[in-house]
């Protein structure tokens, strides 16, 4: 069941960079950094799947997933927000997130070859933060990549809290990991059908014309 969901989840995932970059090349109305974002998604979860076939240790790809996802994440935020404070907090907060961790790997750089939660925690609840800055705006203006930010704020807010509660219950069974496991990659696949969905609202050949 869980391989299921997980390739469902490739599978939707492939669909949303194939359109995605159609949009962004065909009629240049898809963000570039949302289509980075989802192309770097892609060849990682791809690196990722590779590597735990060959059984390689991949801790260190996962931290860089988490921080190139808050970097790109966060400069497709702050190319939408409108208000020059809000696109500001946005740099500031990014450059400091990653002075922060930089310093973590200097005093301890076996963090990067472990599973480091507090880099998994900052890296999406500032991506969180982020979103949440664009969703109240849409309270007063257009609704641009509306679904897409419901699905980032629920999805990074849902796996936080399934991180940390999974780390939290380590010694429990393995009956259980796999079930949280499997609940993440359906959370997985629920946005990335969010990121489907904003593309038939908002790019579609129907939509434009």
């Amino acid at each position: 069941m869980t391989d299921l969901v997980i390739y469902s989840a490739y599978f939707i995932l492939l669909i949303n960079v194939v359109l995605y970059t159609y949009s962004f090349f065909q009629t240049e109305k898809a963000n570039v950094f949302l289509v980075l974002y989802l192309a770097f998604v892609f060849v990682m979860q791809l690196t990722l799947e590779l590597m735990y076939h060959l059984a390689m240790k991949n801790l260190f790809a996962i931290n860089i997933f988490f921080i190139g996802q808050m970097i790109l994440l966060g400069l497709f935020f702050r190319s939408i927000l409108k208000n020059k404070e809000q696109k500001n907090f946005v740099s500031w907060s990014l450059v400091s997130a990653l002075l922060v961790l930089g310093i973590q790997l200097c005093i301890d750089v076996t963090q990067f070859l472990k599973f480091n939660l507090f880099a998994i925690t900052i890296t999406s609840l500032l991506i969180v933060v982020y979103a949440l800055l664009h969703f109240y705006n849409m309270l007063t203006s257009n609704k641009e990549y509306y679904y897409l930010t419901i699905g980032v704020i629920f999805y990074l807010l849902t796996s936080t809290i399934l991180f940390l509660v999974g780390n939290l219950t380590i010694g429990l069974s393995n009956e259980f990991k796999l079930m949280s496991w499997t609940l993440n990659a359906f959370l997985i696949l629920v946005y990335y059908l969010f990121i489907l969905f904003e593309w038939k609202v908002s790019f579609s050949l129907k939509r434009e014309n």
